[in-house]
């Protein structure tokens, strides 16, 4: 510590126990959590580098974080690592509206930058719930996705290129690399840019990112809601919607649980007198986006809907979505919530729904369901009272259970999330053994000390 210390001078060097256990977890509910030697509060790609090379010298693992809302234990301690905070490198850097770009530092919450570009006529469209306190550099870590990738993508499609602190083949552990662009093409070598969005932290860290941005919206969004009798009813008019081509902005799904929820909380007048519910956002101009509003009204209604209806203006259009983004904290104060991010083809919703279904009874666990169903992304929710130790071993056999459907599915074991901690056996299980070799051989190069957030995604138990 003491070796740190003096090598750090102008670093926010963090040993306080309380305090190192706040910043040494995400919110991923029974994720392993070790006990970090220390934490840096970082402020600048300079310090990242000094952090780096003094802990790469001493073998020191590096853990790097931002707002730590992560669901998969991505951003957990292990047992004396240095936790690497760069929430405090949260300034926006540049905003080229000539060229559609702007450059931020991985500490930038999602909603601050959307309501940056929005003052320049621009958008930035990746809206994961937890947009209004996640952090850039965290979606970007995770590649996170939201309501609104359904059409207009994930975090992915948006980062041009990025600015790293790595080791490995760039030369010395502390070595900074620019990676990708700032032109819409580019295909000089391998698209080592996207190989690093998605990786958690386990190739280096990020310092910079050079984001993609879009014309905003000139239309005033419309929400069709559709009120069903079952989720596997709400998941067969998601599949209706697909077969017949139709592309709003966001189909989301709400089981009743979750509505039920988020009017305890809120009192927002929900009468949740369904089992489920589908919202769906137009954002097509005029004529277009009324015709499409129409055919997503009778779609649902085709599929079995109680009623379908179309909101009246853009603020109870907006009010509805509301309702879909406050329904996991909603959850959360019910008790412990084990959270799944299943993702499975499109056709297969209603059944991966009754799946989901038949596994809580079977288990005894109670599950609350949201999804991005428009893309067959599905959140289980697994809730369990406080303190119950049976409960707790339940939920966890469901979760594990959960994973392997989606699999047998054609799905995947995460969509959003990230794997972390909470999803390697499924991850392995999903890919095999020839893949994960090939993933592990990647690590291996980029960092050959396995510096870099260890045991995440591919590493060992």
């Amino acid at each position: 510590m003491r070796e740190l210390a003096a090598a750090l001078p102008d670093s926010t060097l963090v040993t306080d126990a309380d305090v190192l256990a706040s910043l040494g977890h995400d919110d991923a509910e029974w994720a392993p959590v070790g006990r970090p030697l220390a934490a840096v509060r970082a402020t600048s790609a300079d310090e990242v580098q000094a952090v780096v090379r003094e802990c790469a010298a001493r073998r020191i693992p590096v853990v790097t974080r931002g707002a730590g809302t992560g669901l998969s234990g991505g951003a957990n301690a292990v047992d004396g690592c240095l936790v690497l905070d760069v929430s405090r490198m949260n300034r926006i850097l540049e905003i080229d509206t000539e060229n559609l770009i702007a450059v931020v530092q991985p500490g930038v919450v999602n909603n601050d930058l959307k309501a940056a570009v929005a003052e320049h006529g621009l958008w930035y469209p990746p809206d994961p719930a937890s947009a209004p306190w996640s952090t850039i550099g965290g979606n970007v870590s995770t590649n996170a996705g939201g309501l609104c990738c359904l059409k207009y993508g994930v975090t992915r499609d948006y980062v041009l290129g990025m600015e790293v602190v790595m080791g490995g083949p760039a030369g010395e552990y502390g070595s900074r690399v620019r990676l990708g662009r700032r032109t819409t093409k580019g295909v000089a070598g391998y698209d080592l840019t996207s190989l690093f969005v998605g990786s958690e932290g386990t190739f280096g860290v990020v310092t910079e990112i050079t984001l993609k941005l879009r014309p905003a919206p000139v239309a005033e969004p419309r929400t069709v809601v559709g009120a069903f009798d079952s989720l596997v009813a709400a998941g067969a008019a998601v599949a209706l919607v697909t077969s017949r081509g139709l592309a709003p902005a966001a189909l989301e799904l709400l089981d009743r649980a979750c509505m039920q929820a988020v009017e305890d909380w809120k009192h927002l007048g929900i009468e949740p007198g369904a089992e489920a519910m589908l919202l769906a956002r137009i954002d097509a101009p005029g004529d277009a986006g009324a015709a499409e509003a129409d055919a997503m009204a009778a779609a649902f209604r085709e599929a079995g809907a109680l009623w379908a209806e179309q909101s009246t203006d853009a603020v109870e259009a907006e009010a509805l979505f509301d309702v879909r983004r406050l329904a996991y904290p909603a959850l959360e104060r019910l008790g412990p919530v084990l959270t799944e991010d299943l993702c499975v083809p499109r056709s297969a919703v209603p059944e991966m729904l009754a799946t989901i279904e038949k596994i809580g009874h079977r288990h005894g666990v109670r599950i609350a369901t949201i999804a991005h169903a428009g893309d067959g992304n599905l959140h289980p929710l697994l809730i369990t009272e406080p303190g119950d130790e049976a409960a707790r071993v339940a939920a966890q056999a469901a979760f594990e259970e959960l994973l392997q459907a989606a699999i047998a599915a054609g799905g995947t074991v995460t969509g959003e999330h990230g794997v972390g901690l909470l999803k390697r056996a499924g991850m392995r299980d999903e890919l095999g053994p020839s893949v994960l070799s090939l993933q592990r051989a990647v690590k291996r190069t980029l960092d050959p000390l396995d510096l870099f957030n260890p045991g995440k995604v591919v590493g060992e138990d």
